[in-house]
Protein backbone atom coordinates (compact mmCIF):
# COMPACT_ATOMS: atom_id res chain seq x y z
CA UNK A 1 0.00 0.00 0.00
CA UNK A 2 3.21 2.20 0.07
CA UNK A 3 3.27 5.23 -2.11
CA UNK A 4 -0.24 4.19 -3.65
CA UNK A 5 -3.27 6.67 -4.95
CA UNK A 6 -6.34 5.12 -5.04
CA UNK A 7 -8.90 7.18 -7.21
CA UNK A 8 -12.64 6.81 -6.93
CA UNK A 9 -15.60 6.68 -4.26
CA UNK A 10 -13.22 5.96 -0.77
CA UNK A 11 -15.96 3.80 0.45
CA UNK A 12 -15.41 0.97 -2.08
CA UNK A 13 -11.49 1.63 -1.59
CA UNK A 14 -11.58 0.87 1.88
CA UNK A 15 -13.60 -2.61 1.61
CA UNK A 16 -11.87 -3.36 -1.06
CA UNK A 17 -8.38 -2.29 -1.17
CA UNK A 18 -6.99 -1.04 2.96
CA UNK A 19 -6.93 -4.12 5.56
CA UNK A 20 -7.57 -4.39 8.91
CA UNK A 21 -5.72 -2.15 11.54
CA UNK A 22 -3.23 -1.46 8.78
CA UNK A 23 -3.17 2.91 8.83
CA UNK A 24 -1.28 4.97 11.19
CA UNK A 25 -2.58 8.00 10.57
CA UNK A 26 -6.47 9.56 8.72
CA UNK A 27 -6.88 13.34 8.03
CA UNK A 28 -9.89 13.67 6.35
CA UNK A 29 -11.56 16.58 4.52
CA UNK A 30 -15.17 15.75 3.56
CA UNK A 31 -17.93 17.68 1.61
CA UNK A 32 -19.59 19.54 5.19
CA UNK A 33 -23.11 20.14 3.88
CA UNK A 34 -22.94 23.15 2.45
CA UNK A 35 -25.43 22.87 -0.15
CA UNK A 36 -22.83 24.00 -2.93
CA UNK A 37 -21.47 22.86 -5.90
CA UNK A 38 -17.07 23.17 -6.17
CA UNK A 39 -15.28 23.41 -9.32
CA UNK A 40 -11.38 23.26 -9.81
CA UNK A 41 -10.40 25.76 -12.16
CA UNK A 42 -8.34 25.72 -15.18
CA UNK A 43 -5.80 28.00 -16.07
CA UNK A 44 -5.21 28.63 -19.86
CA UNK A 45 -1.84 28.66 -21.70
CA UNK A 46 -0.92 32.59 -22.76
CA UNK A 47 0.96 32.90 -25.40
CA UNK A 48 -1.67 33.44 -28.76
CA UNK A 49 -1.30 34.39 -31.79
CA UNK A 50 -2.17 37.78 -30.64
CA UNK A 51 -0.73 37.90 -27.37
CA UNK A 52 -3.62 37.53 -25.41
CA UNK A 53 -4.26 35.04 -22.60
CA UNK A 54 -6.88 32.32 -23.27
CA UNK A 55 -10.11 32.28 -20.86
CA UNK A 56 -9.94 30.33 -18.11
CA UNK A 57 -12.11 26.74 -17.51
CA UNK A 58 -13.40 24.69 -14.92
CA UNK A 59 -14.75 21.54 -14.27
CA UNK A 60 -17.09 20.37 -11.66
CA UNK A 61 -15.14 18.72 -8.93
CA UNK A 62 -18.02 17.25 -6.31
CA UNK A 63 -21.90 18.50 -5.79
CA UNK A 64 -21.80 18.93 -1.94
CA UNK A 65 -25.39 18.77 -1.62
CA UNK A 66 -27.37 15.57 -0.24
CA UNK A 67 -30.89 14.40 -0.58
CA UNK A 68 -32.53 11.16 0.95
CA UNK A 69 -33.18 8.28 -1.37
CA UNK A 70 -32.03 4.24 -1.78
CA UNK A 71 -28.27 5.59 -0.86
CA UNK A 72 -29.00 6.79 2.40
CA UNK A 73 -31.13 4.10 2.91
CA UNK A 74 -28.46 1.19 1.96
CA UNK A 75 -26.17 3.27 4.32
CA UNK A 76 -28.21 2.83 7.29
CA UNK A 77 -28.82 -0.40 6.35
CA UNK A 78 -24.85 -1.25 5.97
CA UNK A 79 -24.89 0.28 9.89
CA UNK A 80 -26.99 -1.68 11.02
CA UNK A 81 -25.40 -5.01 9.34
CA UNK A 82 -21.91 -3.49 10.85
CA UNK A 83 -23.18 -4.83 14.41
CA UNK A 84 -22.49 -1.41 16.42
CA UNK A 85 -25.47 -0.42 18.33
CA UNK A 86 -24.59 1.98 19.65
CA UNK A 87 -24.50 3.35 16.16
CA UNK A 88 -27.34 2.31 14.93
CA UNK A 89 -29.38 3.27 17.68
CA UNK A 90 -28.00 6.69 17.53
CA UNK A 91 -28.30 6.97 13.25
CA UNK A 92 -32.42 5.79 14.51
CA UNK A 93 -32.50 8.84 16.80
CA UNK A 94 -31.42 11.03 14.42
CA UNK A 95 -33.53 10.25 11.80
CA UNK A 96 -36.37 10.29 13.93
CA UNK A 97 -35.44 13.86 15.29
CA UNK A 98 -34.40 15.02 11.87
CA UNK A 99 -36.70 13.34 9.29
CA UNK A 100 -36.02 11.76 5.59
CA UNK A 101 -33.84 15.38 4.67
CA UNK A 102 -30.85 16.59 3.22
CA UNK A 103 -28.56 16.52 6.45
CA UNK A 104 -29.73 13.27 7.51
CA UNK A 105 -28.85 11.65 4.21
CA UNK A 106 -25.41 13.35 4.27
CA UNK A 107 -24.94 12.06 8.18
CA UNK A 108 -25.32 8.49 6.45
CA UNK A 109 -23.34 9.00 4.34
CA UNK A 110 -20.59 10.03 6.68
CA UNK A 111 -21.60 7.42 9.47
CA UNK A 112 -21.06 4.25 7.01
CA UNK A 113 -17.47 5.96 5.77
CA UNK A 114 -16.47 6.29 9.57
CA UNK A 115 -16.99 2.75 10.49
CA UNK A 116 -14.63 1.18 7.53
CA UNK A 117 -12.07 3.93 9.13
CA UNK A 118 -12.48 3.11 12.26
CA UNK A 119 -11.64 -0.79 10.98
CA UNK A 120 -8.78 0.36 9.24
CA UNK A 121 -6.72 2.73 11.99
CA UNK A 122 -4.28 0.47 13.74
CA UNK A 123 -4.51 0.97 17.58
CA UNK A 124 -1.96 3.36 18.11
CA UNK A 125 -3.22 5.22 15.30
CA UNK A 126 -5.26 8.75 15.38
CA UNK A 127 -7.81 10.54 13.24
CA UNK A 128 -8.22 14.32 12.48
CA UNK A 129 -11.73 14.71 10.60
CA UNK A 130 -11.98 18.35 9.31
CA UNK A 131 -15.25 19.84 9.26
CA UNK A 132 -17.12 23.40 9.86
CA UNK A 133 -20.40 23.96 12.66
CA UNK A 134 -23.24 23.32 9.88
CA UNK A 135 -22.48 19.63 11.12
CA UNK A 136 -20.01 18.89 13.36
CA UNK A 137 -22.03 18.33 16.54
CA UNK A 138 -23.97 15.80 14.57
CA UNK A 139 -20.33 14.42 13.62
CA UNK A 140 -19.15 14.54 16.69
CA UNK A 141 -22.47 12.29 18.09
CA UNK A 142 -21.54 9.87 15.18
CA UNK A 143 -17.53 9.83 16.04
CA UNK A 144 -18.76 9.38 19.62
CA UNK A 145 -20.76 6.23 18.75
CA UNK A 146 -18.17 4.83 16.46
CA UNK A 147 -14.09 5.46 18.36
CA UNK A 148 -15.91 6.04 21.22
CA UNK A 149 -16.34 9.00 23.66
CA UNK A 150 -13.44 8.12 25.88
CA UNK A 151 -11.16 8.07 22.75
CA UNK A 152 -12.18 11.65 22.00
CA UNK A 153 -8.78 13.63 22.00
CA UNK A 154 -9.60 17.58 20.79
CA UNK A 155 -12.13 19.63 19.12
CA UNK A 156 -9.57 21.94 17.47
CA UNK A 157 -10.83 25.34 16.33
CA UNK A 158 -9.14 26.22 12.79
CA UNK A 159 -9.56 30.18 12.34
CA UNK A 160 -9.92 30.56 8.71
CA UNK A 161 -10.35 34.63 8.95
CA UNK A 162 -10.63 37.22 10.59
CA UNK A 163 -14.24 38.74 12.12
CA UNK A 164 -16.55 39.85 9.17
CA UNK A 165 -19.57 41.43 9.51
CA UNK A 166 -22.02 39.20 6.86
CA UNK A 167 -25.39 41.37 7.22
CA UNK A 168 -23.91 42.68 4.04
CA UNK A 169 -25.31 39.11 2.36
CA UNK A 170 -28.54 39.70 3.95
CA UNK A 171 -28.14 37.10 6.77
CA UNK A 172 -28.93 37.66 9.99
CA UNK A 173 -25.80 36.25 11.90
CA UNK A 174 -22.12 36.90 13.51
CA UNK A 175 -19.36 36.37 10.41
CA UNK A 176 -18.47 32.65 9.94
CA UNK A 177 -14.68 32.40 10.72
CA UNK A 178 -13.44 29.01 11.93
CA UNK A 179 -13.70 25.25 10.60
CA UNK A 180 -13.27 22.41 13.26
CA UNK A 181 -11.35 19.55 13.47
CA UNK A 182 -12.29 16.54 15.48
CA UNK A 183 -9.30 14.60 16.92
CA UNK A 184 -9.94 11.07 17.72
CA UNK A 185 -7.64 7.95 18.97
CA UNK A 186 -8.36 4.53 18.46
CA UNK A 187 -7.58 3.77 21.73
CA UNK A 188 -6.27 5.46 24.88
CA UNK A 189 -2.58 4.61 24.39
CA UNK A 190 -2.57 5.80 20.78
CA UNK A 191 0.91 7.23 19.81
CA UNK A 192 1.38 11.07 20.75
CA UNK A 193 4.16 12.77 20.33
CA UNK A 194 4.66 16.23 22.00
CA UNK A 195 5.43 19.27 19.98
CA UNK A 196 8.00 21.27 21.56
CA UNK A 197 11.07 22.97 20.46
CA UNK A 198 13.76 25.64 22.39
CA UNK A 199 12.92 28.90 23.03
CA UNK A 200 14.98 31.40 20.94
CA UNK A 201 18.13 33.52 22.51
CA UNK A 202 16.41 36.79 22.16
CA UNK A 203 12.68 35.22 24.08
CA UNK A 204 14.84 34.17 27.09
CA UNK A 205 16.18 37.36 27.22
CA UNK A 206 13.30 39.20 26.68
CA UNK A 207 10.99 36.94 29.58
CA UNK A 208 13.95 35.69 31.67
CA UNK A 209 15.60 38.90 32.32
CA UNK A 210 17.23 37.82 35.83
CA UNK A 211 20.53 35.85 35.38
CA UNK A 212 22.53 33.41 37.70
CA UNK A 213 26.26 33.35 38.37
CA UNK A 214 26.29 30.54 36.46
CA UNK A 215 24.55 32.08 33.27
CA UNK A 216 21.13 30.23 33.90
CA UNK A 217 18.19 32.63 33.25
CA UNK A 218 14.94 32.62 35.68
CA UNK A 219 12.24 35.50 36.18
CA UNK A 220 10.44 35.60 39.23
CA UNK A 221 6.57 35.48 38.86
CA UNK A 222 3.39 35.23 41.13
CA UNK A 223 2.17 31.98 43.02
CA UNK A 224 -1.37 30.80 41.61
CA UNK A 225 -3.94 32.50 44.63
CA UNK A 226 -0.54 33.88 45.65
CA UNK A 227 -1.12 36.16 49.42
CA UNK A 228 -1.04 39.94 49.35
CA UNK A 229 2.72 40.88 49.44
CA UNK A 230 3.63 37.24 49.78
CA UNK A 231 5.21 34.41 47.91
CA UNK A 232 7.40 34.80 44.90
CA UNK A 233 8.32 31.99 42.61
CA UNK A 234 11.29 31.30 40.18
CA UNK A 235 10.95 29.53 37.22
CA UNK A 236 14.90 28.63 35.18
CA UNK A 237 15.39 28.68 31.53
CA UNK A 238 18.71 27.63 31.05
Amino acid sequence: MTNTLYYGDNLEVLREHIADASVDLIYLDPPFNSNASYNVLFRAPSGGANGSKGADASIEAFDDTWQWGPAAELALDDIRATGNHKLHTLMAAIRTALGDNALMAYLAMMAVRLVELHRVLKPTGSLYLHCDPTASHYLKLVLDAVFGAENFRNEISWKRTSSHNDASQGLSRFGRTHDIILFYTRVKGATWHLQFGDYSEAYKKQHYSNVMPDSRRYKTSDLTAAKPGGDVSYEWKG
